[in-house]
C-alpha cells in the first residue's frame, strides 16, 4: 500500500490507509500519528517493539507448545485483518515482533492490500519469494487464503529450522512452490503433520483457512493440533508466552542490528530557505492520534533502562577503580549532565558475552534489592553497564566494623538477602556468585533495606532445551527433568554461599579457610568433607536455632541443604524479634577474615587446566575406528 503523493496517512478517513486505525487488537502494531510530503511518508509506531521474532528463529529450535503458542497468536491477528478485507501477503519472521511481554505484534503492511472480500482476487506479484503461495508465484489472483499458505510456511520453520522449499536462486525456489513434493520431517507429530498438509494446498480452494470471515479462522482453530489452546484465555492474553524479551524504556535500542547501532550519530541540519521562498510547507502534511486513543505501555519495566548509541565518554567522566576482576573492570563515573555519581562495569566482550547479564539486569533490577541498570554503551569491543554507586561498601566490611552486632541484626540481614535470592530462584535464575563481595550496601545507613545483590555476571537464567527462557508457570510442563536437576544445583550453591556468609557474621571466622595462606587443596577438602565447627569458642554465645540453621544451609549434598523458601521460613528467620539483643562474641580480625574469604572463593572459582590425552582416546575418533575420512569419501 504506498503513500500518496501531497495527502496525509489519516488513521480514519482515508481511504488509503483506514487499516491503520484498527491496529487496536493487540497482535498489529498500532500508530501514534504520520507525516509527509510529496516525496516521503512517515509513520509513528509505538516504541513498544524489543525483539525481532526473527532473532529466535534464528538461535533456537522452538518446541511443538512453543510454536503453537506463536501460531494462536498470529491465527488471532490474521483474522482479524481479514475480517477487515485486508490480505497481510508478506508473513514472515522479521515482521514478526515481540512485545515486553512476549507476545507477537505483526508489523509492515507495506505491501498489505485491502478492499479484498472472497469474491474479489487481488494480482499483485510481491511477498518474499519463499513464503509466497502458488497462487500468488502463478499470478492468477489470489485471496486471504494466500496468508494461511504463508503460515504454514512460518510452521514449518519454526518446527524444523528450514523451509519448506527452497532452491539456489528465485527461479528454482518458485518452481518447487508450484510443482515440487513437500518433505515431510517424520519426526513431528501427526497433528503437526496433518496441519502442514492442510495448509500447503496448492489449490486454495481446498485449503485450510480458505472461508471468508470468521468461518476462516474457526477452521483453523478447531484442527486438532490446537486442542490444548484455551482460545479465550488467548484473546484475553492470559495465556504466558514461552519467551519474556529484557525490556527497557521505550528507546531502548538494546535488540537493533548492530550495523546500525554502531554508527556514530550526525548532526544534518536542513539548507536555509532562500530569500523569495513564501510556501515553505507546500506538500506537507501531519495527522496524530488523539490522546484518549493511545493506551499507556503496561508493564513499569520499560521505564528502567536508556540504551544510548552515543559514547559513553560523551556522556560520563571516569573516575577512579573500584574493583577489577577477570574479565571487567568497575569504575565510579560522573553523569556529565547532572552531576550524578555511579558505578560503571567495563566487560572485555572478547573474554566473556554479557548478554545474559545485561538481560537479567533488564527484567529484574526492579527488585528494591538488586542492583539498578541505569545506562548500556557497546564501542564494539566492551560493553558498559552503568549502575547504581554502592556508596556504603560491602556488607561483610560494614559487619565486620560493627563493635555492637547482634543475632537480631544478622537474622535481618540475611532474611532480606534470602528474600531476594528466592525472588530470583523462583524467576528461574541462578546467582552462582554470591560471595560478600557481591552484597552491598547503596548507602551508609547500614539498613538491611538498603542492601544490594550485585554482579550478576555469572547468573544463569533457566532455559529449556530449545533455548527459550523458561518461565515459572511454563517450567513444570515443558523443561527436562535434567536441566531443573542442574538449576536445582545452582539453587544449592547460591544457599551455600548465604550460608558461609551467615557463619562469618555470627563468629567472625569462615567455615573452611583459617585466612589467606591456606592453598586452594587445603580449602577444596575441608569443603567436600562438608565438617565446621559449631561448638565451643565464639559459638558459645549463638542460639541453638542459628547453629541449626548454618547447618542445614551448609549441608555437604545439595540435594538436603535448604531452598531459600525454607530458610525464610526458619523459625530463626520468622521470629527474629524474639531473637537476642546483646553483642555477639566475634572475632575481631576483620583482615584476617577478608583474606580467608577471599581464600575460599578463590579456590571454589579457580579453573584446573584440562588433561589433554591421545586423540585416539576420544569418543569420535573410538566411534569411526580410527578410519581417516577424506573429502572425497564423504
Amino acid at each position: 500500500m504506498d503513500p500518496l503523493p501531497n495527502s496525509p496517512v489519516h488513521v480514519v478517513t482515508d481511504p488509503g490507509s483506514t487499516w491503520i486505525e484498527n491496529q487496536r487488537t493487540p497482535g498489529q502494531s498500532g500508530l501514534f500519528g504520520s507525516m509527509g510530503t510529496a516525496h516521503s511518508e512517515v509513520l509513528s509506531h509505538p516504541s513498544i517493539f524489543l525483539t525481532n521474532y526473527s532473532n529466535r528463529v534464528e538461535c533456537v529450535m522452538f518446541t511443538e507448545e512453543d510454536v503453537k503458542f506463536y501460531l494462536a497468536e498470529l491465527a488471532r491477528a490474521l483474522d482479524h485483518l481479514h475480517g477487515l478485507g485486508i490480505i497481510y501477503r508478506d508473513l514472515k519472521p522479521e515482521n514478526i515482533l515481540l512485545d515486553e511481554e512476549g507476545h507477537i505484534k505483526l508489523t509492515d503492511f507495506g505491501l498489505s492490500k485491502e478492499s479484498i472480500d472472497h469474491e474479489n482476487k487481488a494480482y499483485s506479484f510481491c511477498g518474499t519469494v519463499e513464503y509466497m503461495a502458488p497462487e500468488v508465484v502463478n499470478r492468477r489472483g489470489h485471496t486471504h487464503s494466500a496468508d494461511w499458505w504463508s503460515y504454514g510456511v512460518l510452521m514449518f520453520e519454526m518446527l524444523t529450522g528450514t523451509l519448506p522449499f527452497q532452491g539456489k536462486d528465485r527461479k528454482e525456489t518458485m518452481t518447487m512452490i508450484l510443482k515440487a513434493k513437500l518433505g515431510m520431517p517424520q519426526f513431528l507429530s501427526s497433528e503437526a503433520q496433518s496441519l502442514l498438509r492442510n495448509l500447503f494446498k496448492r489449490n486454495p480452494g481446498n485449503r485450510l483457512g480458505k472461508t471468508s470471515g470468521p468461518d476462516g479462522v474457526e477452521e483453523i482453530k478447531r484442527h486438532h493440533f490446537f486442542s490444548t489452546i484455551d482460545w479465550n484465555k488467548l484473546y484475553r492474553r492470559e495465556l504466558h508466552p514461552p519467551f519474556k524479551p529484557a525490556a527497557g524504556r521505550p528507546d531502548d535500542t538494546f535488540y537493533f542490528d548492530p550495523e546500525f547501532t554502531a554508527k556514530t550519530p550526525r548532526d544534518s541540519p536542513g539548507v536555509p530557505p532562500s530569500a523569495n521562498a513564501h510556501q515553505l510547507f507546500r506538500g506537507f502534511s501531519f495527522v496524530a492520534i488523539t490522546e484518549e486513543e493511545t493506551q499507556p505501555l503496561p508493564n513499569a519495566i520499560v521505564q528502567q533502562l536508556h540504551r544510548s548509541t552515543s559514547q559513553f565518554a560523551d556522556a560520563y567522566e571516569i573516575k577512579e577503580d573500584i574493583g577489577v576482576g577477570s574479565y571487567s573492570i568497575c569504575k565510579r563515573c560522573v553523569h556529565k549532565g547532572t552531576g550524578m555519581e555511579y558505578a560503571v562495569k567495563i566487560i572485555n566482550k572478547s573474554k566473556r558475552d554479557p548478554t545474559e547479564e545485561v538481560e537479567i539486569l533488564l527484567r529484574y533490577g526492579q527488585h528494591p534489592n538488586i542492583i539498578t541498570l541505569k545506562d548500556v554503551y557497546d564501542d564494539g569491543r566492551s560493553v558498559f553497564l552503568v549502575t547504581e554507586l554502592m556508596k556504603g561498601g560491602e556488607l561483610l566490611d560494614k559487619i565486620l566494623r560493627q563493635k555492637f552486632f547482634s543475632e537480631r541484626e544478622a537474622s535481618a540481614v540475611l532474611y532480606t538477602i534470602t528474600k531476594t535470592v528466592e525472588y530470583l530462584h523462583v524467576q528461574g535464575v541462578v546467582h552462582r556468585d554470591l560471595k560478600p563481595s557481591n552484597i552491598l550496601y547503596v548507602d551508609e545507613s547500614g539498613n538491611a533495606e538498603s542492601i544490594r545483590i550485585c554482579d550478576f555476571g555469572f547468573a544463569k537464567q533457566l532455559r529449556a532445551e530449545n533455548g527459550l527462557l523458561m518461565t515459572p508457570c511454563y517450567t513444570a510442563n515443558f523443561v527436562a527433568p535434567e536441566v531443573l536437576k542442574k538449576q536445582g544445583y545452582d539453587a544449592a550453591c547460591d544457599i551455600w554461599s548465604l550460608g558461609v556468609l551467615l557463619y562469618t557474621m555470627l563468629t567472625g571466622f569462615t567455615p573452611f579457610a583459617n585466612g589467606p595462606e591456606d592453598t586452594p587443596e587445603e580449602i577444596l577438602a575441608r569443603i567436600g568433607s562438608g565438617k565446621f565447627s559449631l561448638s565451643g569458642g565464639y559459638w558459645n554465645s549463638v542460639s541453638t536455632e542459628a547453629k541449626d540453621l548454618v547447618s542445614k544451609m551448609l549441608h555437604v549434598d545439595p540435594h538436603q541443604r535448604l531452598t531459600a523458601g525454607q530458610v525464610l521460613r526458619h523459625p530463626w528467620v520468622t521470629h527474629r524479634d524474639q531473637l537476642p539483643k546483646y553483642t555477639l562474641n566475634r572475632q575481631d580480625a576483620p583482615l584476617l577474615v577478608k583474606g580467608a574469604m577471599a581464600a575460599t572463593y578463590s579456590a571454589l572459582n579457580r579453573n584446573v587446566p584440562p588433561v589433554l590425552e591421545p586423540v585416539g582416546c576420544s569418543t569420535l575418533a573410538q566411534r569411526r575406528g580410527l578410519k581417516k575420512i577424506t573429502s572425497t569419501a564423504l
